[in-house]
C-alpha cells in the first residue's frame, strides 16, 4: 500500500486489538479446489497452505484448537442461495465432487473440528460462535482462502461477534495480489490484527 494511503488512514484506523488469553486456530476452505490447476478456482496459492501447515503444527503442539471449514452443496446447489446463483464455479463444491476435498497434507486429526458451510463466513449459519463461546475462546487466529471472500467474511463476523480477529496474512491468499493485498489492509484497519507467521508461532509457544 502507498505512503499516501497509509497517512490518509492515520489516526482514525490505526487502533490494534492484540492476543486474547484463548486462542483457536482456523483454517478457511483450504480445499483441492484452490490446488487442482484444471479447477475454475485455482488460486496459485501453495505458499499459503504451508504457512497454515506450520501454524497448525505450532497449534497443536501448544493445545490450541485446530478448526477446519470446507462448502458443501447439495446437488443442484439449492442450498446455496444467491451466493450459489451469483457465483457458477461454486458447483465444484457440489457433494462427491473431489475438488471439495482436502489436499495432501491437510486432512484433520481426530477430534479437531470441520464445519461445512454454504456461504461467505464461516460463522454464518455454523455452530462456529457458540462452538467458540464453549470452549471459553476469546481469540480466532484466521489463516484460508480466500482473503478477500471467505476469509474476510469470517474475519468481519469473528469480530461482530466479540472475538479477537488475528488475520494471519502469510498463511492466506488469493488468486491476484491486489485483491489480497488491498484487503489485508482493510481488516488490519478496521476489523482484525493482521500478522506475519512468525508472530503467531512465536505467541502460541
Amino acid at each position: 500500500m502507498t505512503d499516501e494511503l497509509t497517512e490518509n488512514y492515520r489516526g482514525a484506523f490505526d487502533g490494534s486489538l492484540g492476543f486474547g488469553e484463548a486462542p483457536a486456530l482456523i483454517l478457511v476452505d483450504f480445499v483441492a479446489a484452490y490446488f487442482d490447476k484444471d479447477s475454475p478456482l485455482y488460486a496459485g496459492v501453495e505458499d499459503a497452505l504451508s504457512s497454515a501447515l506450520r501454524i497448525r503444527d505450532a497449534a497443536r503442539s501448544a493445545g490450541i484448537p485446530v478448526i477446519y471449514t470446507n462448502v458443501v452443496y447439495q446437488k443442484g446447489g439449492g442450498d446455496g442461495g444467491v451466493f450459489y446463483r451469483k457465483v457458477p464455479a461454486l458447483e465444484v463444491f457440489v457433494s462427491g465432487n473431489p475438488l471439495g476435498g482436502w489436499p495432501e497434507g491437510l486432512e484433520p486429526a481426530d477430534g479437531e473440528l470441520v464445519i461445512s458451510k454454504q456461504y461467505p463466513s464461516a460463522f454464518f449459519g455454523t455452530s462456529l460462535a457458540a462452538t467458540l463461546e464453549a470452549k471459553g475462546i476469546d481469540t480466532l487466529i484466521i489463516t484460508g482462502l480466500t482473503t478477500s471472500g471467505c476469509v474476510r467474511a469470517t474475519c468481519v463476523d469473528a469480530m461482530s461477534y466479540g472475538f479477537i480477529p488475528i488475520v494471519v496474512a502469510d498463511a492466506c491468499g488469493d488468486r491476484h495480489a491486489a485483491p489480497h493485498e488491498a484487503n489485508l489492509f482493510d481488516m488490519n484497519a478496521k476489523y482484525a490484527d493482521v500478522v506475519d507467521e512468525h508472530t503467531v508461532i512465536e505467541h502460541v509457544k
